[in-house]
Order: structure tokens, then C-alpha cells, then sequence
């Protein structure tokens, strides 16, 4: 079937929840997006960046989605993740009784912590819990983000989608239920059935290639319980013992669950094209891996004590930037891929009308200077676990330096990837500062007579001047977009975070009270007016989740205690029913905005609650963060 019959359809009715009614699950090689009313509505198959089979999220049913939902209309529902784990729970209950839907992706591990396989598979358990409840559900396979349709085959109870490479094979097991008729309607394939207390049903649907033999089926309540000790087991690694563990823990997992378990690379968000305001342009794929947030990702879980995620991250890293320092991205595949380009998948309508939607990100050719400092300070802190790897980093480290030497005084594009005119970005500075002072530190420990320190330290003296000279203004009384600007950017927030003054220094507090007077929209931090800086684009967004997380570690370090936990509480209220966040919130129409969930809003978080619980503080604070 063509375009015409699936694409940009303005008749049909768009399908997508409200960001905030989502849930993911994950199997750290991919992961799908669970809405409310029991419809998954993205899942990108084999891994995080391949093509949505699932694409109803940034269209209409027709782009893909599998419902499962009692055919009243339920009188209530109530989810939750069981327990330290990423297995969702959702309970909906009707006029004749209720139903436990099980959703959960088996870990791409065995055991002994092995990558057992690549194809991945989606587990989707209905139980009756007390009377008895008629069900439906509705599956249509979209391959290629939604534009294909595959040709399906049905054997008995299972059912094989084919189109090229792909295929995905459902299978159906009843337990008490005489039987679940899986019949074709439209371009869907449908089963309604009932359920009463203690029968369940369980639909397994798995991702292959259509060139290899169909996988073995797997036994789903054995899974259900090895994916469960696996959570469990991996929860209980963390160390974080302060206030706010829970908040911690499920934000550690959902980090974990953006980790691509074959390569230690992490996405930045599992979806694309999330508008950051309703039916504007601002919509980026987030589903690589940027140097910035993983290294932010990596540095939070050090923190919380999974030095095999450190470890694993690094050995990433050394594969991504191998070459010439020259050649370092800011964005790489999760392979370490370096070609992401952009193009727009143009039979989708979009998030409620926001368009483009976007495939790749072109802002892998950008020059951001601030991810030199950011994977250096993360080197210095990856476990010294593995000699040969502790010697590659050192010597990847001390090229990066050597480069950000000649080209740390050249305009760049900075935090937020403007697409408009490269500025001398005061943060870009702060972290090229940061890339020098903690390389200083690493070779001065481990190997300094290897390289030229006297020329690091010059630079970094050097660096510290300017930027105080030239990125902080004594009329407004703190430190601006870029140099010579009145503007104002969060990422200024984040000067005392990476140790660049104290907090008790003037500048850091009237930075601090510029930001609330000029960048904060209703009690959040707005990155910067969008609407008056040249960053390429039309104006208009929501307020940024991981700057109003900085401005809460700010306050509590310069003092201001009260406030800070005012601020964090408003910002724990904003995560929906099962702990996630996205990227932004729109504080008027008080909703979620962005790409989802959010890894950098949930790093934020993380680090604010390790300063407030004491965990990380001054005299002991580990300023890489």
C-alpha cells in the first residue's frame, strides 16, 4: 500500500497520548512507549535508532500502534512499575470486573550478564483480577516508520509480518481462556475475547530478520521472572542512600533503559520529534548518543557506584572519537557511527501537528566546544579497571587537550545547538576551562612528564581570564550567552557545578538571582528567550526540566536551602504516574514538551538530589558534574 493510504491523512483523527500518559519499557537494546490506555504507540525495532514499527505517536493508528483494551469503557485505571524494575502494571477496571495488563521487554542478558541476543522481544500479559472483562486487541505493524505495510501470514496461534528485511512474529498462549482468535480487519490484525479472574492470555510479539529461521519461543512468565531479578539485581547495585531514593533509583533505571547494552552507548531520549512547543519546528531525533549527555550519564553512575556501565561507556568512547581529535563529533550513533543525516519523514503529520519530523540529526556536523571538556573530566573519572583501556584514555585525553589548545579561542555552536551564527558561548568556554584543569590533575597524578602541562596550565590560566573578563557583565551582575551579549542562558548554571568559582563568589549569586529575574517563566528556567536570541529558529518553547534541576543545585549551594527544596518538590510533582520526565514543560497549558523520557532531565534531577541529600557536598564535592 502507498502513501496515499497511510500518509498524511488530515480526515483521520491523530492518535497520540499526551507525552505525560506514557510509559517505557525497555530491554537495553530498544524501547517502547506505553500509553494509558494500554496502546504502544513507538517502538523502534531492532534497536533505539532503527525504523519505527510503531509510529502512531507522531501520527495516527495507521502508522502503527498494538492496543490492548477491554471494549467498555473502563471505569478506572491505575499503573506502576513493580518494584526496582522496568515491568509495567496496568489495572484497568470496568462495570463487569477487572484486568491486569503485564508489559515488560525481557534484557537482551542471561544470567551470567551475557548479551544473550540481538532480536528483541515485547511481552504483553493480561490477567483477569475478579469478574469478567471483554477484551480487544488491535495490531497493526508499520514498518519504516510507519509507511509500510507488511505482508502477514497466520499459522495456528501466530502470526509472521514480513517486509524486506524485517519481520515480526506474534505468538499467542491462552491459560483458562478457551481461545483468542487473531482475525484480519483493514490492514489490522484483531481478537476480541474475555477473561475472568485467574485466566490469563500472553502475547509475545519478537523482532528477527525475514533472511534467519523464526526464533524459539520463549516461555513469558518464565521471562517475567528473570526480568525481574535482573531490575532487582541491577537496582540494588546503586549506593545512593540520601533522601529521595526512590526519585533516584527510578530515574537510574530509566538511564539504564536508554543504555544500548552491545556498546555502552546511551540515547539521549527514545523518541524523535516531540515538539519542544506544540506545532512549532523545534523537533530534533534524540535517539543517538551525544558526548554531552553521555558523559553526564556517565558520570551519574559512577556516583550511584555501577563502575561496569563506566567501563562500558569508555570503551564506546575510545571506539566513537578514534582518529584524529580533529574529527570528534558531538553526536555518534550508538554503534559510534559518524553519518546521522537529517531528512524528514514526510507522510507523518506529526506530534498534534508539529512538523517536521525529523530522522538523523544534522547537528553532527556543529563544532560544540564544551564536549571536549566534558569527555575529558569524564575520562579522569572512569575506573582505572583495565590497564590497556586506562592507557588508551590517558592517550585519547592528552590529544583532545593538545587540540582544544589551538582551537578553545573559535566561536562554536554551543549547549544548544543553534542554528544560527557560531558565538564565542560563554558555557563553551567553562568547559574548555574544565577540559584543561582536570587533564592538569589526571597527568599530574598518573603521568605528567608525558606531556606539555606547562602549555596546559598557560591555557587554562589563560581561559579562566578571558572568561571573567569577557563572558561576565558588571551591569547586569552575571555571566552572559556569549561574550560581549546582554543575553542571558541557563548553561551559566552550570559554572559553579564544574567547580569554575566557588559558590560563595559574588558573580555565581548574581548570575543565580539574573537568571530568576530574566529566564524563569512561571517558577521554571527557560534556557534563554528564544524568541530574542539568534539561534536560527522560530521563537517559542517550554521551559528546559535540566536547567530548573541546575537552578535547584545552585540555590541549595549558595545557601539559599529553603528554596532550593521548594523548587526540587515542584519539580518531582511534575513527573507523571510512573517517574518519567521529558525534556520540557509548558507551565501555562501544564504539560510535558520534548523528546521522552529524557535522559538529561533525569541526570539533572539525580545530581540535585545527591547535593541535597548531602552526598555530594563542597568540601567533598566532586566538582565534575
Amino acid at each position: 500500500m502507498g502513501q496515499s493510504a497511510i500518509g498524511r491523512e488530515e480526515s483521520k483523527p491523530l492518535h497520540a497520548a499526551l507525552i505525560e500518559d506514557y510509559a517505557m519499557i525497555g530491554d537495553t537494546l530498544t524501547g517502547a512507549l506505553v500509553s494509558r490506555d494500554g496502546s504502544i504507540d513507538w517502538l523502534c525495532w531492532p534497536n533505539f535508532s532503527s525504523g519505527a514499527c510503531f509510529a502512531a505517536l507522531l501520527g495516527t493508528k495507521d502508522h502503527g500502534h498494538w492496543q490492548i483494551f477491554p471494549t467498555k469503557k473502563f471505569q478506572s485505571c491505575k499503573r506502576q512499575y513493580v518494584l526496582n524494575t522496568m515491568i509495567l502494571e496496568t489495572r484497568l477496571e470496568t462495570s463487569t470486573g477487572e484486568v491486569l495488563i503485564t508489559d515488560f521487554m525481557p534484557p537482551a542478558v542471561d544470567s551470567a550478564q551475557k548479551l544473550r541476543s540481538l532480536h528483541s522481544t515485547l511481552v504483553r500479559i493480561v490477567t483477569g483480577v475478579r469478574g469478567k472483562v471483554e477484551m480487544k486487541m488491535d495490531l497493526a505493524i508499520r514498518f519504516d516508520y510507519g509507511r509500510t505495510v507488511p505482508w502477514v501470514t497466520k499459522s495456528d496461534h501466530e502470526l509472521r509480518a514480513v517486509a524486506g528485511p524485517d519481520m515480526v512474529v506474534l505468538r499467542v498462549k491462552c491459560h483458562g481462556v478457551r481461545q483468542v482468535p487473531l482475525d484480519g480487519e483493514g490492514l489490522s490484525t484483531v481478537s476480541t475475547f474475555s477473561v475472568r479472574e485467574g485466566e490469563t492470555v500472553e502475547f509475545i510479539l519478537t523482532n528477527s530478520s525475514s533472511l534467519e529461521p523464526v526464533t524459539d519461543e520463549i516461555d513469558a512468565k518464565a521471562a517475567l521472572t528473570d526480568t525481574q531479578k535482573y531490575w532487582e539485581e541491577w537496582t540494588s547495585r546503586s549506593n545512593y542512600k540520601g533522601d529521595y531514593a526512590d526519585v533516584v533509583n527510578r530515574s537510574l533505571m530509566t538511564l539504564k533503559a536508554l543504555t544500548y547494552r552491545p556498546s555502552g552507548g546511551v540515547v539521549a531520549a527514545l523518541t524523535t520529534s516531540l515538539p519542544e512547543k506544540i506545532g512549532g519546528e523545534r523537533n530534533w531525533d534524540y535517539r543517538y548518543c551525544w558526548l554531552r549527555d553521555t558523559s553526564f550519564t556517565l558520570m551519574v553512575l559512577i556516583h550511584a557506584g555501577y563502575t561496569e556501565e563506566a567501563v562500558a561507556w569508555r570503551r564506546w568512547l575510545l571506539r566513537a572519537v578514534a582518529g584524529s581529535p580533529e574529527q570528534v563529533q558531538t553526536i555518534y550513533g550508538i554503534y559510534g557511527e559518524r553519518q546521522l543525516p537529517e531528512w524528514n519523514a514526510d507522510w507523518l503529520p506529526g506530534y498534534e501537528h508539529s512538523l517536521p519530523v525529523h530522522v538523523g540529526n544534522g547537528a553532527v556536523d556543529q563544532f560544540q566546544l564544551d564536549v571536549f571538556g566534558e569527555v575529558v573530566a569524564a575520562l579522569s573519572q572512569t575506573p582505572q579497571a583495565e590497564d590497556d583501556i586506562r592507557v588508551s584514555a590517558s592517550a585519547l585525553q592528552g590529544a583532545i587537550v593538545n587540540h582544544l589548545c589551538k582551537v578553545w579561542p573559535e566561536p562554536d555552536e554551543g549547549i544548544w545547538e543553534v542554528r544560527g551564527p557560531r558565538r564565542h558561548f560563554t558555557h563553551s568556554k567553562v568547559m574548555a576551562w574544565v577540559a584543561l584543569d582536570r587533564a592538569i590533575k589526571q597527568h599530574e597524578r598518573y603521568d605528567g612528564a608525558s606531556v606539555d602541562l606547562k602549555r596546559w596550565k598557560k591555557n587554562r590560566d589563560m581561559l579562566h581570564k578571558e572568561i571573567c573578563d569577557k563572558g561576565f557583565d558588571k551591569k547586569l551582575n552575571s555571566f552572559t550567552q556569549s561574550y560581549g551579549s546582554k543575553a542571558l542562558d541557563a548553561s551559566c548554571l552550570r559554572i559553579v557545578l564544574v567547580g569554575f568559582l566557588p559558590p560563595e563568589d559574588a558573580r555565581i549569586r548574581g548570575t543565580v538571582a539574573a537568571i530568576e529575574k530574566q529566564l524563569m517563566k512561571d517558577g521554571f528556567v527557560m534556557r534563554y528567550d528564544s524568541n530574542k536570541s539568534s539561534d536560527g529558529l522560530p521563537g517559542g518553547e517550554g521551559a528546559f526540566l535540566a536547567c530548573s534541576f541546575w537552578m535547584v543545585t545552585n540555590l541549595w549551594l549558595i545557601g539559599r536551602k529553603s528554596d532550593a527544596l521548594k523548587l526540587f518538590d515542584r519539580l518531582l510533582s511534575l513527573r507523571n504516574d510512573v517517574g518519567l520526565l521529558s525534556e520540557e514543560y509548558d507551565p501555562v497549558a501544564k504539560r510535558m514538551l520534548g523528546n521522552f523520557p529524557q535522559a538529561l532531565s533525569h541526570i539533572a534531577l539525580i545530581h540535585a538530589a545527591f547535593t541535597i541529600s548531602g552526598a555530594w557536598r563542597p568540601e567533598k564535592w566532586d566538582p565534575n558534574l
